[in-house]
């Protein structure tokens, strides 16, 4: 008998993981579950002031768009006005979105100062934040042994205390209005660990710990939603913008991206978790949601694999291509 609700146990666990592989799942013709049967974001947000982050490029600029053709009101920013610019004029092409329907607010997550008086530009502008998206940040390649300490104070001060400061300044405005979604891009490498990546896999591990952390303070507020989006690699700029041995070098390793999951597809499946408050969505295709599963069921087999997996990274970045590019087969 034992033996049989074991059994019935493991099953049912495993048509679970099945279920929510297939949520994170990334292919063309495949849906996930929530976009066949729960709530749409062409729905749900049309008319939402939704503030994205980092909208200048990659994945913030992506959802920029297809927040721009649901009927979003946008608040777009980033360090480049010049790039918010362009984003916004391409927004206003594609969508029926007038000129004071998207407000550009010029922002660096690393000058704290300037987080409340830019909150308050958005609350001036639109009366009110519906969803922040705390999108901006960069990533790493390089290895820890030929990196400056200094690295790892840039990479926490723009993707940790940037992204907590501003959220600290709009969350007050949602605690007033009782409502409110903060919606945060950490990584696959938020869930895992990776070599070469060892500032931004810790700057995302804090990111997840702080966001989990803050969620159940704000049981008093059920209508304030606490977001946690994980990326596997995408097709972006990020990696042409990474941190390397030193702060001021830029990488010289960018290679062939056509492998990763398409951002467009990534920014589809963020908003549709978005809309169905997932707390927590793993969005990538395999082998990273393998790795994913067996770090958090089965650790022991995960450090494994991640160390065949590590070492061809290592090889493959060495050797000038894409980090993540073939791990099952030879690099030609």
């Amino acid at each position: 008998m034992l033996l049989l609700l074991l059994g019935g146990a493991v099953a049912l666990f495993a048509l679970v993981q099945l279920i929510r592989l297939e949520l994170r799942a990334e292919g063309d013709l495949t849906l996930t579950w929530q976009e066949w049967w729960g709530k749409k974001p062409e729905n749900e947000l049309p008319g939402k002031v939704v503030w994205v982050t980092g909208a200048s490029s990659g994945i913030g600029e992506e959802l920029s768009y297809q927040l721009a053709k649901i009927g979003s009101l946008l608040v777009l920013s980033a360090r480049r006005e010049n790039e918010l610019e362009r984003v916004k004029k391409r927004c206003l092409e594609i969508s029926q979105l007038s000129d004071k329907d998207i407000l550009i607010v010029p922002l660096d997550l690393t000058k704290r100062s300037s987080h409340e008086p830019a909150t308050n530009t958005v609350l001036q502008h639109f009366g009110r934040i519906d969803i922040l998206v705390n999108n901006g940040g960069r990533s790493q390649r390089s290895l820890f042994v030929d990196t400056s300490i200094d690295v790892y104070s840039a990479i926490m001060e723009l993707n940790y205390l940037g992204t907590i400061s501003l959220t600290k300044c709009v969350l007050n405005h949602m605690i007033e209005r009782k409502q409110g979604k903060i919606v945060t891009i950490s990584s696959v490498m938020g869930i895992m660990g990776a070599p070469l990546a060892t500032g931004y896999c810790a700057s995302k591990h804090a990111l997840q710990g702080f966001f989990n952390s803050l969620r159940p303070e704000l049981t008093e507020y059920p209508e304030i939603k606490v977001i946690n989006i994980c990326p596997g690699p995408v097709q972006s700029q990020i990696i042409q913008n990474v941190f390397t041995e030193e702060v001021s070098k830029v990488n010289a390793t960018v290679g062939d991206q056509t492998h990763k999951m398409s951002t467009e597809r990534c920014a589809q499946l963020t908003l549709v978790s978005l809309v169905n408050n997932l707390n927590e969505a793993w969005v990538s295709d395999q082998p990273y949601l393998t790795v994913c599963y067996l770090w958090q069921y089965a650790p022991t087999w995960a450090w494994w694999l991640l160390n065949r997996m590590g070492k061809r990274r290592i090889q493959n970045f060495k050797s000038g291509v894409d980090a993540d590019v073939a791990y099952f087969k030879k690099t030609s």
